[in-house]
């Protein structure tokens, strides 16, 4: 007699400050190379970079800030466009070069829940052109089921798309995932899709809004413990 099949579960990674150290040392580094080989004078400091990241998606927040240094929209939104393609290009090559590192605790958490089950996916808003390379780089291949980026979706975090997207691929209701986030933004998103959320801050996060999440921690350490009894308590009341 076969043994009851469980029910499925998954758990679904942002990427950016989430599953890697990535802004400080990362895109803005990257930002202000596109800038410089532009001829434009522009550079981002840490702190300034930290209060442009409440603006999601890296051609939209080029296009904000220099709206800010007093350009029209429609030729912010131009000169954008090229700053951030190669903004991006610039980023996989570091990406490939191996110096966008995963956050500790990340593959611990990630080979605890995969050893009892748990689908991985990942829904975020970075391009697919370095997302795909980032995680391959990081992670055993097929580690994560579905992957949804900002190439995939028309709305950016903290609009729910991205989730809603991965949902649909897995075939799951809201009920049966659980996200992580580092941001406020990715937070909003994921409970205007009805999951629950825990939320792992970093130095650009901390101290944002995060009401509404299951839980807020400052790193990965011990988060496996509430892993294992969401997944428990999960798992039970969907075998009721």
């Amino acid at each position: 007699m076969n043994a009851p099949r469980r029910p499925r579960r998954a758990v679904i990674f942002d990427v950016d400050g989430t599953l890697v150290d990535s802004e400080r040392h990362g895109h803005r580094v990257a930002f202000n190379a596109a800038f410089a080989a532009a001829g434009l004078p522009h550079r981002w400091g840490a702190e300034e970079y930290g209060r442009l990241l409440r603006i999601t998606g890296g051609r939209r927040r080029i296009a904000a800030w220099l709206e800010e240094t007093g350009l029209g929209a429609e030729e912010a939104a131009v000169l954008a466009a090229g700053l951030h393609k190669d903004k991006t290009e610039r980023f996989r090559v570091l990406v490939e070069q191996g110096r966008i590192p995963a956050r500790p605790g990340v593959h611990d958490l990630i080979d605890r829940l995969a050893g009892v089950g748990v689908t991985l996916a990942v829904a975020t808003t970075g391009s697919r052109e370095w997302v795909e390379p980032l995680l391959d780089g990081l992670f055993e291949p097929g580690t994560f089921e579905t992957v949804v980026t900002g190439t995939d979706v028309p709305l950016l975090k903290p609009d729910p798309a991205v989730y809603h997207d991965v949902l649909a691929r897995l075939g799951l209701g809201p009920e049966a995932a659980l996200a992580v986030e580092d941001s406020e933004n990715g937070l909003r998103a994921a409970l205007g899709a009805g999951l629950r959320c825990v939320v792992v801050t970093n130095d650009y996060t901390r101290g944002q809004d995060f009401t509404g999440a299951l839980a807020v921690a400052q790193d990965f350490a011990g988060v496996g413990a509430l892993f294992d009894a969401w997944s428990s308590v999960s798992r039970a009341a969907r075998e009721r």
